[in-house]
């Protein structure tokens, strides 16, 4: 007998033509799909996503195949999920490969490579990857649930019970999984039941299959009753193979095809470089008003959504109780753009279904962009949605009150310019003024390091650290306006534009060879953001400074600290800017011992100040704490920590009032990553500095 075996063994001439007539149906019904699918993102603004088609490529293949993105976290659904991901792939292939010899190199070529050798080594290879299959859909299966992490719980922040239905959700999950385990399943009883009517010797190299053929035999089930129940779970599988196909564009499916896509589209700088407006542009162009603002490659990742729910549990907001939920948020957009007739009346998505208070709840943290396992891009789809709200005058009275402050006084304090610098009076030397001689360094101090009484303390203790250092380093006094960045993810991007375009003016204007801040906030939007206006340097964050000075030995701690601390990694720091090392590096070089909270590096929980929060009203749920207040509990449950180190002006000012209001006043205390350097050089406290009174300066 020959090592082969027939496709269409026992099916009469005219079943075999209703057969590949089937087949023609679910191909059809496919392509329909996916060409509904091209004409609604067809409908979105243009965008330049296109490029760097080859990198691009490389890159889509290395997390696809890795489940690079997948494994993040989540382990064991990483490992799940790749034995689903191979196990589908192969036994595909091995179906196309099936087609190929039946309908191409067998009737055209006159080839028959399916017998022997080749027949032997794919029958083994795919009963290997098909238990593959099934062991990982047992996996995903026990997850969802069994286990119910919070991240596939489908409860809505934003939402009250009863005001939404997840039903549909739920059915069309199940249903996805159930379809492919039953197609595996019924995948290895065809082939138990094609071995035990014959029983051909070499079919053990199908091992499943030879053992369920086994079973049946002893049973009974061989010969013509094998043969027949072959024969009609032949047809089951087979229509149930093409439904699946046919449906694929318009289920769960989808995100087989979407979510590379998406990944290949995505902007390897989502959210960390923010699109700037043309000088000509409409106001009802600006953000996203309509679900047809969307531009086509946003319309992509709606559809990419898996509603794995990691940037459900990553979100800061869902967490402490905020009307935002990111997944909701997209699937609610998915929703909208899945209806044909609101993509043609160009329905607004402002208020139904997105709400004014989710997208003023985001934090603009980028936890969510930086979890999601297909590269949806959140908080650039927040951002936008958020122009459109203030294009509208439609937003927080206490942030269109800021924002006015800004526009007036150049910074969030709405304090005259001339206190800007006021946080120098009581230091022992003085400051250059950058814009009247050259200086190596500028230092962009920020609002709050320059105006917020706690955090002058740590830009003093910074000032000293350098001038005992001999470095040369000047600032610009009143002339320093707000740098912008939590205006622009605030959605006002003309004021970020105006206040960019002062700023350049001003540092284009002195003589120096690098800028520095310690606001992270500042230093992502130099560094980042003002390149597009024209204003391109080198830029560093003070920790980055700080431990260039260490390395280069000019910078020597006197005595180690020997504190116990643990340290928040910044947003816009880490996230946004990748520096996670610096910071550590430093408290290591002054002597203090590191004790990591859980959530640490690309997994730091936000302060809650980001995005122009910090300007706002509260929105949290009554009686759920603030994301500060749950940072601060995270770092006491350590046990034994001196102190809560900050990198970041923001986040001092957050969590110092975090300390008080949860309770854990006189358990542990803060310290801006500067004080402990100032520390360790062992110096002399600032002896009281004489000069004019703030009244007679302002008198003057």
């Amino acid at each position: 007998m020959s090592e082969t075996r027939q496709t269409f063994a026992n099916l009469a001439l005219w079943q075999i033509v209703f057969w590949y007539c089937l087949i023609a149906i679910s191909t059809s019904v496919f392509v329909w799909g996916v060409i509904r699918l091209v004409r609604k993102y067809r409908q979105g603004r243009s965008t330049t996503r296109l490029d760097h088609i080859g990198r691009r490529l490389l890159r889509t293949t290395r997390i696809v195949f890795t489940h690079a993105w997948i494994r993040r976290r989540d382990t064991t659904t990483g490992l799940g999920h790749a034995f689903v991901f191979y196990g589908f792939l192969v036994l595909f292939i091995g179906t196309a490969i099936l087609g190929f010899q039946d309908d191409f190199a067998g009737p055209v070529l006159g080839v028959h490579f399916f017998r022997d050798w080749f027949y032997l080594g794919y029958s083994l290879f795919l009963d290997v990857f098909g238990v593959a299959l099934i062991v990982g859909l047992v996996v995903l299966a026990v997850k969802r649930g069994i286990l119910r992490p919070f991240r596939l719980d489908y409860w809505r922040p934003d939402r009250k019970e009863g005001e939404y239905d997840r039903r549909p959700w739920v059915i069309d999950d199940w249903a996805f999984l159930g379809v492919i385990f039953f197609l595996a399943l019924t995948g290895f009883l065809l082939e138990g039941f094609r071995i035990a009517e014959t029983n051909p010797s070499f079919e053990t190299w199908s091992p499943l299959g030879w053992g369920l053929a086994q079973g049946f035999r002893a049973i009974g089930v061989q010969g013509q009753t094998a043969e027949s129940a072959h024969f009609v779970l032949w047809w089951v599988h087979g229509v149930v193979a093409l439904s699946f196909v046919a449906t694929i564009p318009y289920t769960k499916a989808l995100h087989m095809l979407s979510s590379p896509a998406n990944v290949a589209v995505r902007d390897d700088r989502a959210g960390k470089r923010l699109p700037t407006l043309p000088a000509d542009v409409k106001s009802d162009d600006v953000g996203y008003a309509r679900i047809t603002d969307l531009t086509w490659n946003h319309l992509v990742s709606l559809d990419a959504c898996t509603k794995c729910g990691k940037c459900h549990a990553a979100c800061p907001a869902t967490a402490t109780g905020y009307p935002l939920s990111p997944r909701d948020l997209i699937l609610d957009l998915r929703d909208v753009a899945a209806d044909a007739d609101a993509m043609q009346e160009r329905r607004s998505i402002l208020g139904d279904p997105i709400r004014p208070e989710t997208l003023w709840s985001c934090m603009q943290c980028m936890a969510c962009v930086e979890i999601c396992p297909v590269g949806i891009e959140h908080v650039p789809i927040i951002n936008q949605m958020r122009r459109a709200l203030v294009e509208r005058g439609e937003m927080d009275t206490l942030l269109q009150s800021t924002f006015e402050m800004i526009h007036t006084s150049g910074n969030s304090f709405g304090e005259p310019k001339r206190k800007r610098a006021r946080w120098a009076k009581e230091l022992d030397f003085e400051l250059k003024d950058v814009r009247k001689e050259p200086a190596e360094l500028l230092w962009f101090v920020g609002d709050y390091a320059s105006f917020d009484p706690r955090n002058q303390r740590a830009t003093r203790a910074l000032a000293r650290v350098l001038d005992h250092v001999g470095a040369d380093f000047g600032i610009l006094w009143d002339a320093e306006k707000t740098g912008g960045c939590d205006v622009r993810l605030a959605g006002e991007e003309g004021l970020w534009a105006s206040l960019a375009e002062e700023n350049i003016r001003t540092i284009s204007g002195c003589d120096f060879e690098r800028i520095f801040s310690s606001d992270p906030h500042t230093f992502h939007t130099l560094r980042n953001e003002y390149p597009d206006l024209g204003g391109s340097w080198t830029v560093l964050h003070h920790s980055q400074l700080l431990l260039e000075l260490i390395e280069a030995g000019t910078l020597v701690p006197a005595k180690p600290l020997g504190y116990r601390v643990t340290y928040h990694d910044p947003c816009t720091l880490g996230r946004y800017n990748g520096v996670y090392d610096a910071p550590r590096q430093l408290l290591a070089a002054v002597g203090c011992e590191l004790v990591e909270m859980p959530r640490n590096r690309d997994n730091s929980f936000c302060c809650g100040a980001g995005g122009g929060r910090i300007w706002m009203k509260e929105l949290k749920a009554e009686g759920a704490k603030r994301p500060s207040e749950l940072r601060i509990d995270e770092a006491v449950s350590l046990g034994g920590i001196d102190y809560f180190v900050c990198a970041c002006p923001k986040d001092v000012t957050m969590y110092e009032d975090a300390i008080k209001t949860s309770g854990h006043q006189g358990e542990i205390e803060l310290r801006e990553l500067s004080e402990l350097v100032l520390e360790s050089l062992d110096l002399p406290p600032l002896a009281a500095v004489g000069g004019p009174s703030e009244n007679e300066e302002e008198s003057a």
